[in-house]
């Protein structure tokens, strides 16, 4: 583990030091820390929203349908979540994995749950005509539109070509602002709104994009093959999943079959990683005090875990106005 021991503010060892939160969830992702300390998560096999508690309690909040995927707090304190539609779902000892496209499928969409009553409603499920085959991640800007991904669905012969998206979410407005772009996934913005980030999930690289105004983004031409500046990849075998941004501008991705986090610089130097015992590590949050308390979603075995973090992580937008 010579780039744990390399960086004395990261843990060094087999695994990053982390306690255990909670464990027995249905394939858990889109943690969202709130006031009082508890963690919202989505449940995408149980297809469920769950809250749960610093003891380690678990509270069933709303049920979606499909497969409830990335989350984040709107401006009117609502949870909005990114619904792949669902998967088929592979066991093995200890351990779930998502497969292809479920016989269930009936398509991706944007919902809102209303945290007081639990009520989910759906508010978009295609883009000028074209259906969202299965939304993603989403990340609010300080207008109070997102900007989503999705990265469609798998079947046996063929794969659906993914795309980021802007919307409102009052219903009233959703532009594709990239396309294509393969299996996008995570998406995240600068501390000064000014750039957009977005991780491919089966390339393991990120993408950079300059910011012109809200839902309008600067493209480059060929040979950039989606528009965007190529930050970083890893050489090392890992498919990237949900990211977050630090204070400093930091991206912090969670990584997949090299299960763990990894944080670089906007220029993609810097790169930092640490393990956790997870190899489907999925996604991430900050909250406490200092900014500096991380949860970690552990998908394959069903965990949520926390641990400590070497720098400030940056506030999103409408934390602080959903409803405990």
């Amino acid at each position: 583990m010579s780039e744990q021991q390399s960086n004395p503010g990261i843990a060094a060892g087999p695994y990053a030091k982390h306690e255990s939160v909670t464990t027995g969830l249905g394939f858990p992702e889109g943690p969202v820390v709130l006031r009082d300390g508890s963690v919202l998560v989505v449940e995408i096999e149980q297809r469920c929203l769950t809250r749960v508690h610093p003891n380690g309690d678990k509270e069933r909040v709303a049920q979606t349908g499909g497969g409830p995927n990335g989350a984040a707090v709107g401006p009117d304190g609502a949870i909005y979540i990114c619904n792949n539609g669902g998967f088929e779902w592979i066991r093995e000892p200890g351990l779930l994995r998502p497969g292809g496209q479920p016989q269930d499928y009936r398509g991706g969409s944007i919902q809102r749950v209303d945290l007081r009553t639990g009520k989910v409603d759906t508010l978009y499920t295609e883009c000028r005509g074209h259906k969202l085959h299965g939304p993603n991640d989403l990340v609010f800007d300080r207008h109070g539109g997102f900007y989503f991904t999705c990265n469609g669905k798998r079947r046996e012969r063929e794969v659906d070509r993914g795309g980021v998206y802007y919307a409102l979410p009052d219903g009233s407005r959703i532009e594709e602002v990239i396309f294509p772009i393969p299996f996008p996934n995570g998406v995240g913005l600068s501390p000064a709104e000014d750039v957009l980030y977005v991780a491919e999930t089966e390339t393991g690289r990120l993408w950079s994009f300059v910011i012109e105004a809200p839902g309008q983004l600067r493209k480059l031409g060929y040979p950039s093959p989606s528009g965007g500046t190529y930050v970083w990849g890893s050489a090392h075998y890992q498919r990237l999943d949900s990211l977050k941004v630090e204070a400093d501008g930091r991206i912090c991705v969670a990584t997949l079959i090299r299960g763990g986090l990894s944080s670089v610089r906007p220029d993609g130097s810097g790169e930092e990683y640490v393990s956790l015992p997870d190899r489907t590590t999925t996604n991430l949050c900050f909250g406490g005090d200092d900014m500096r308390d991380v949860w970690v979603t552990q998908s394959a075995t069903g965990g949520l875990v926390k641990m400590r973090w070497p720098r400030a992580g940056l506030k999103l937008n409408f934390n602080e106005l959903a409803p405990l």
